[in-house]
């Protein structure tokens, strides 16, 4: 993002860091402007070359950037992209994927440090090496909370709105109706759940969206710093990813209420040591291939969960204008950098909503990006990548409206089934474990069946049997690979199952790296008991264990630590896998944020 429509010019580089490979003024179609605000331009930067690139080779970059006869280098703008000694930031692409870094749910007032910091630290110690580094970097959704937000950095969004001049904008169906007078509003922080209505009509948003109540099994959800207009989601985007706006934002000066004063200032020590960390996630973002999709919280908590909530959610025009909100900052900030080339028709009618007037037709906008169904992807690279999406194509149930839709629809699984087939490995990216742990699946069927998914997150693959059956039967299709490596996040700690499916017709391996939270945890206490019911309940030797067992199929744990029992691990990180073309197919690490190196020991437990 920058803060005024520059002319960009493309430099790329051999390893030497002096043989220049490509030198290229940028038009329109290589670098479209999005305009967000007074001072705020989104640069989508897709640039095709006529040649392939070089592979398994170091490449460095820079960007000018140019308002007439000024030109100003990137590295002179943001020299703290650059490792000790370079004189660019540099990546590569590879040829194969030997190494990739993954994990998911970033939540910055989480009490820990962040774990993207460990890729600073990978990188730097390979920055002139580039076959030791990680081909890519994955994060499997929660890349933002959007709606959990500390009260510190709703102040600094609402600063950086105003240092920007990111616009304003009106809505129908509350008591307050712009964003001016939401921010002016008492409740603005710590109580946006007051602004909502309560009227019988609209119990169902306010209970199922913005409450703000415990959640008995797992955990409570604080809905009431809610992210609601573009400006806010905008604002948290560049917040969350760069230390730029932090250096102009004062956290001191705010308008948090004095019940709130004593939360707010323990949450700020949080924020601030967060934000003191960016310069290092940005370095190392500038140097690796990164790639995501949305899980919930990019958008709001148990998005999509039930054909209930998204009859409540998407009928009243407030919640439905929140919700769409977040999925336009993830179009524009996230999602349209994974596969551009699917979003060429979209991107072309950036500008009719996006002017120099402010935002232009946003219930167009809005429609237009619930109704997209093109957020998937998929790397054509060795192994083929396969990104899921489990939000937007669901499974819904017609019987029961408070039923946990499926997480892929029939027509989505089915494709699914035609990209894996004669593919002879396959990375499969899910946001939430196709394999979960059995006592925690078990509560949430027990919630699901008295009615209360939402209050447990039943957001497991397991929950609706139509799309459990269908994903199981994609794997024992004689023609789909018969190894999978399925990395996923979601639930908040870390475990390795590598499961065997026996069939007539072919058996396959699939290997399931959970690696979760990038800066996120599960309550610890809790965590603890339910894995030792678990490992009590559903043992190998356990007759519970019988009954519920998975259909043909052997699961066995790698464990974190060969001298416990214990299978979980419940520390931010980042994931590391190695492809290790042995018996053991691959090597799975958790790089803890506090500096750890955790192995997934091989080993022998059945379930």
């Amino acid at each position: 993002m920058t803060r005024q429509a520059y002319q960009l010019q493309f430099q790329l580089y051999a390893e030497d860091e002096r043989t220049l490979l490509a030198d290229m003024a940028l038009d329109c179609r290589q670098n479209q402007q999005v305009r967000i605000g007074e001072q705020a331009f989104i640069n989508l930067i897709s640039i095709n070359f006529q040649d392939a690139l070089p592979l398994n080779t170091l490449l460095s970059y820079n960007f000018i950037f140019g308002t007439g006869e000024q030109q100003q280098l990137l590295t002179e703008l943001m020299p703290e992209l650059l490792y000790a000694g370079q004189k660019y930031p540099n990546f590569m692409i590879k040829s194969d994927l030997q190494q990739i870094l993954h994990g998911s749910c970033r939540k910055p007032h989480f009490d820990s440090a962040d774990g993207l910091v460990q890729v600073d630290n990978v990188i730097a110690n390979s920055i002139n090496e580039g076959q030791l580094r990680p081909a890519m970097l994955m994060m499997s959704g929660d890349q933002i909370y959007a709606d959990d937000v500390a009260g510190p950095m709703l102040v600094a969004i609402h600063q950086v709105i105003e240092l920007l001049g990111l616009y304003d904008e009106t809505w129908q169906g509350t008591v307050v109706s712009s964003s001016d007078e939401l921010f002016a509003s008492p409740f603005c922080y710590y109580q946006r759940d007051q602004l909502l209505p309560k009227n019988d009509a609209n119990k169902a948003v306010y209970e199922k969206i913005f409450s703000a109540s415990k959640k008995p099994i797992f955990t409570s959800v604080n809905a009431k710093n809610h992210l609601v207009t573009l400006a806010e989601v905008f604002a948290m985007y560049l917040l969350t990813w760069s230390p730029m706006m932090w250096r102009l934002v004062d956290l001191t000066s705010h308008r948090v209420a004095e019940p709130f004063a004593e939360k707010y200032r323990i949450e700020s020590k949080t924020i601030e040591q967060f934000s003191a960390g960016l310069s290092a996630v940005g370095r190392a973002l500038a140097h690796i291939p990164s790639y995501m999709i949305f899980d919930d919280h990019d958008i709001t908590d148990d998005w999509n969960l039930t054909r209930g909530w998204e009859e409540a959610a998407y009928q009243h025009p407030f919640s439905k204008q929140i919700i769409g909100n977040a999925l336009i900052g993830y179009w524009l900030c996230q999602g349209w950098g994974n596969a551009p080339d699917k979003f060429i028709e979209l991107n072309q009618e950036a500008n009719n909503y996006f002017t120099d007037n402010g935002y232009l037709q946003q219930e167009q906008l809005i429609d237009a990006l619930l109704a997209w169904d093109q957020w998937h992807y998929s790397l054509a690279i060795s192994p083929k990548v396969i990104v899921l999406d489990t939000r937007t194509q669901r499974w819904r149930s017609e019987s029961n409206a408070n039923k946990p839709s499926g997480l892929m629809d029939w027509e989505a699984l089915s494709e699914l089934q035609q990209e894996l087939i004669n593919e002879p490995e396959v990375i499969l990216v899910s946001p939430a474990p196709i394999y979960g742990v059995k006592m925690i699946e078990a509560i949430q069927r027990i919630f699901t069946f008295i009615g209360l998914p939402l209050v447990v997150d039943a957001e497991n693959w397991m929950a609706h049997s139509g799309t459990a059956n269908v994903m199981l039967n994609i794997f024992r299709h004689h023609k789909t690979p018969p190894d999978f490596i399925i990395l996923s996040g979601d639930v908040h700690y870390s475990f390795f199952y590598e499961v065997t499916h026996r069939f007539r017709r072919n058996s396959s391996r699939i290997f399931q790296i959970t690696a979760s939270g990038i800066k996120n945890q599960f309550p610890n206490g809790l965590l603890k008991w339910l894995e030792r019911l678990n490992r009590y309940l559903y043992g190998s030797r356990s007759p519970l264990n019988w009954f519920t067992k998975r259909r043909r199929m052997k699961i066995q744990v790698r464990k974190p630590d060969l001298a416990q029992r214990n299978t979980l691990i419940n520390q931010s990180g980042i994931g590391l896998i190695t492809l290790t073309h042995d018996e053991q197919v691959v090597k799975a690490e958790l790089l803890t944020a506090n500096n750890k190196r955790v192995l997934f020991h091989p080993l022998n437990t059945r379930e």
